[in-house]
């Protein structure tokens, strides 16, 4: 009993104290996102606090899928997206509990769309989707942080390949 009692004031005492990066702290950001057009991306990210309300961050995602029709070769896709992001947090300005982290900010990254196309295929499959370039988007999200290090991250945007959202974990350091 005595064990249980420790274990859930120790769990109900790292809930407490965790926090969102504040300035000059780091923090990790790994998971996948949901952009089904291409297949499933996955991304990896920092963000610093320049402000206690302010972080600058980069961030890399990688997605492929194969492309098969019947009677058909099959066409891969790969892509790769790498950019620099800034967030506005807004735990101070709304009272917002540092546990959780609301924010919303803009992404510039680079985008890069490769197919691999069999011989008996022309090259303008895909010409929609072959626009590799620079690119500028918004983003909104939340984490929550499960402990003073650890916590959970889901987005909305970004002007990457994870654009359409991203979910996945945080770590600080």
């Amino acid at each position: 009993m005595k064990k249980t009692i420790l274990a859930g004031a120790l769990l109900c005492s790292a809930l407490s104290f965790s926090q969102r990066v504040q300035k000059g702290e780091s923090q990790v950001n790994v998971g996948v996102g949901f952009a089904s057009d291409y297949g499933i991306p996955f991304y990896v990210g920092v963000d610093y606090g320049v402000h206690p309300d302010i972080t600058v961050g980069a961030q890399a995602s990688f997605a492929s899928k194969n492309y098969s029709q019947v009677g058909y070769s099959e066409i891969k896709g790969t892509w790769f997206g790498i950019g620099a992001n800034a967030n506005y947090h807004f735990n101070t300005i709304l009272s917002i509990p540092n546990k959780w982290d609301v924010y919303a900010g803009a992404t510039l990254a680079y985008n890069s769309f490769s197919y691999d196309y069999p011989a008996n295929w022309g090259k303008n499959v895909f010409n929609d989707k072959e626009d590799s370039g620079v690119g500028f988007a918004g983003q909104v999200g939340a984490r929550y942080y499960f402990t003073d290090k650890f916590g959970v991250n889901l987005e909305y945007g970004g002007g990457n390949i994870t654009s359409g959202g991203k979910f996945g974990i945080s770590y600080k350091f």
